[in-house]
C-alpha cells in the first residue's frame, strides 16, 4: 500500500498529492480543476462538519441555504467586493441547449440567452445580504445568526486535491447585528470557535491574527484569521472570520428600526472554512508510511486484525473480536473488524497505516490462547502485548486514544515553535526564509508598498497580525522606517 510513496524530504508535493490518492481521500475529475471526495475522504470531511456545526448551534446559529446562482447586477452593488472575485467567477449566459445540426450531440442556445447573467457563487453575502433586506426590519429582529453548508466556484487555473480546487465545499457564517460593538464580538468569537477546533480536534496549533489591509477579504473592514504551519514549514490559513461594517447592509439597504425609533443600517460579519481544512490535516501530520490522523476525526479509530490460517481460527477470533468491538462501540468508539479472507494480515497492517487508523489491534491463535492481544500506535508505530486478563481493554483504548490525540497536537506543536524565528534585519530575514523557513516575527513600517516588495523579493507574505502580541516599536526590516509592531511572515499555500 504505502510502497513507494514518495518521501515528504524528496519531494512534499509529489508526496502530498500522492498521499490523498492512495489513501482514498480524493481524485482528480473529469470536470477539470475539480475534485471527487472518495467515501474516506468525505468521512473525515464529514466529521469535521458535525462537530463544527454542534459548535455553531451551541453559539446560537442556525442553518439555512441560499441559491447557488447570484445575479451578476448583485455584485456590481459592493464595488470593493466584485474587484476581489472578478477574476475567479463561472458565469451562466444561456439556460438551454439544443440538437447540433449535424446530429453530433448538443450546443448552447443562442435564443436561449439569459437576460442578466448569473455568477455561480464564490461566496454568498450578496444574495444573503439581499435576502436579509427581508427579514429585518427592526432592532427584535437582531441579531440574525445564520450558517450555510454549501459549494462554491472560484475558478483556479492551477489546482491541487483540497487545498486549493476550483470548487470546493465550505460552510459560510453571515450574521447581522444592531451595534458595531456586537458584531465585532462575533468576529472576533467565531475565530475563537475556529481555533478550538483545529486544536482541539484537529490536533493543529494555530495563530489567531488580523490580516494586513492588502490581505483582507474583499468587502470587509477587517478580517481575522487562524494560521497553522505544515511540516515543509509553508502557511496555511485554516479559516478567516471578517467584520464586515455596514458595507453589504449600505449596499442592500437593510436598515432596522432602533429601540429609540430611529433607523439604522446594520452590522455585519461573515465567516468560513472549507475542505482545505482536510488538506491542513494532512500536511500538519502525516508521515512517509501514509496518513496520521487525530483519533477525534478519524472515521475508524481503532480496526481489529485477525491472523489466521484456517476457518476454524477465524471462527474463534471473531467471537473475541466481536466482544472487544461491542464494548468499544457502547462507549462511542468506531471500531472495524477486517476479516477478509482475500488479503494476508501484513497487506491489511500496511493498508490500515496508509490511511491513518490510530489503533490497530491484532489477533492470532495464540492470542487467544493467552488471552492477549498486540496493540499497534499510528503516531508512534510502537507496539505492545496487552494481557486482557490484567487489562481493561475498553479503558486502556479509550485512555491511548486520548494519549494520541495530545501526542499528535504536542508533536505539531514543537515544529512550529522550532520553525518560528524572530528577524530584526532584512539579512536575517532572508537567511531564515531560505534556510529554517516558517514563521518569522518581524518589523513591518505598516504601508501597502513596503509590503507588496517584500513578497516580490521573497514570495513571503504577512500571514496576520498576531493578536496576542504585546505592542513593540522597532525599525521596518525593509524600509528602516519606524514600525508599530511585529507581524508573522511566511511562504504560504
Amino acid at each position: 500500500m504505502s510502497k513507494g510513496l514518495p518521501k515528504r524530504s524528496e519531494d512534499y508535493s509529489l508526496w502530498y498529492n500522492e498521499l490523498v490518492k492512495r489513501a482514498d481521500l480524493a481524485e482528480n475529475s473529469a470536470v477539470r480543476g475539480c475534485m471527487v471526495i472518495k467515501p474516506y475522504g468525505y468521512s473525515i470531511w464529514e466529521k469535521m462538519q458535525a462537530e463544527l456545526d454542534r459548535m455553531f448551534k451551541m453559539t446560537g446559529h442556525t442553518n439555512a441555504y441560499f441559491p447557488l446562482f447570484i445575479p451578476k447586477s448583485f455584485l456590481s452593488k459592493e464595488a470593493s467586493h466584485v474587484e476581489g472575485f472578478a477574476k475567479e467567477c463561472a458565469v451562466v449566459t444561456h439556460y438551454r441547449l439544443k440538437g447540433d445540426e449535424s446530429g453530433k450531440g448538443v450546443v448552447v442556445d443562442p435564443d436561449a440567452k439569459l437576460e442578466e447573467e448569473l455568477i455561480v457563487r464564490p461566496t454568498s453575502e450578496t444574495v444573503i445580504w439581499s435576502t436579509y433586506k427581508n427579514w429585518i426590519q427592526s432592532y427584535r429582529d437582531l441579531p440574525l445568526l445564520v450558517n450555510q453548508w454549501a459549494n462554491v466556484v472560484r475558478w483556479e487555473m492551477r489546482t491541487r486535491l483540497f487545498l486549493r480546487t476550483a470548487e470546493f465545499l465550505w460552510q459560510e457564517g453571515h450574521t447581522a447585528h444592531e451595534t458595531r460593538e456586537e458584531a465585532i464580538q462575533e468576529t472576533e468569537r467565531m475565530l475563537g470557535v475556529y481555533a478550538d477546533f483545529a486544536e482541539n480536534f484537529m490536533a493543529m496549533p494555530v495563530v489567531k491574527g488580523k490580516k494586513s489591509e492588502s490581505e483582507k477579504f474583499a468587502g470587509a473592514v477587517d478580517t481575522y484569521c487562524i494560521e497553522a504551519m505544515m511540516q515543509d514549514g509553508k502557511a496555511l490559513q485554516a479559516g478567516t472570520s471578517h467584520f464586515l461594517g455596514q458595507n453589504f447592509a449600505k449596499a442592500f439597504d437593510v436598515k432596522f428600526a432602533t429601540r429609540d425609533g430611529g433607523l439604522e443600517h446594520v452590522w455585519g460579519t461573515s465567516w468560513g472554512v472549507s475542505t482545505r481544512l482536510m488538506g491542513a490535516l494532512i500536511m500538519a501530520h502525516s508521515d512517509d508510511q501514509g496518513l496520521v490522523l487525530p483519533p477525534k476525526l478519524a472515521p475508524i479509530q481503532v480496526v481489529i486484525v485477525p491472523i489466521f490460517k484456517s476457518q476454524e481460527e477465524l471462527a474463534a477470533i471473531s467471537v473475541k473480536a466481536t466482544e472487544i468491538m461491542q464494548g468499544l462501540w457502547a462507549r462511542g468508539i468506531s471500531v472495524k473488524y477486517d476479516n477478509r479472507d482475500t488479503y494476508k494480515p501484513g497487506w491489511k497492517f500496511a493498508e490500515y497505516e496508509l490511511k491513518g487508523v490510530p489503533l490497530r489491534m491484532g489477533i492470532g491463535p495464540r492470542d487467544l490462547q493467552n488471552n492477549t492481544l498486540e496493540l499497534a500506535r499510528r503516531d508512534t508505530l510502537s507496539k505492545e502485548s496487552v494481557n486482557l486478563s490484567e487489562v481493561d481493554i475498553v479503558a486502556k483504548v479509550e485512555a491511548l486514544l486520548e494519549e494520541i490525540q495530545q501526542s499528535i497536537y504536542q508533536k505539531a506543536f514543537a515544529f512550529r515553535s522550532e520553525k518560528t524565528s524572530l528577524a530584526d534585519t532584512w539579512e536575517e530575514f532572508i537567511e531564515v526564509l531560505e534556510g529554517k523557513g516558517g514563521f518569522v516575527s518581524a518589523h513591518w513600517d505598516g504601508t501597502a508598498e513596503t509590503e507588496e516588495k517584500i513578497k516580490e523579493l521573497t514570495k513571503a507574505t504577512i500571514r496576520c497580525i498576531p493578536l496576542d502580541q504585546q505592542p513593540e516599536e522597532g525599525w521596518c526590516i525593509y524600509s528602516k522606517k519606524p514600525s508599530k509592531g511585529r507581524v508573522l511572515f511566511a511562504k504560504s499555500y
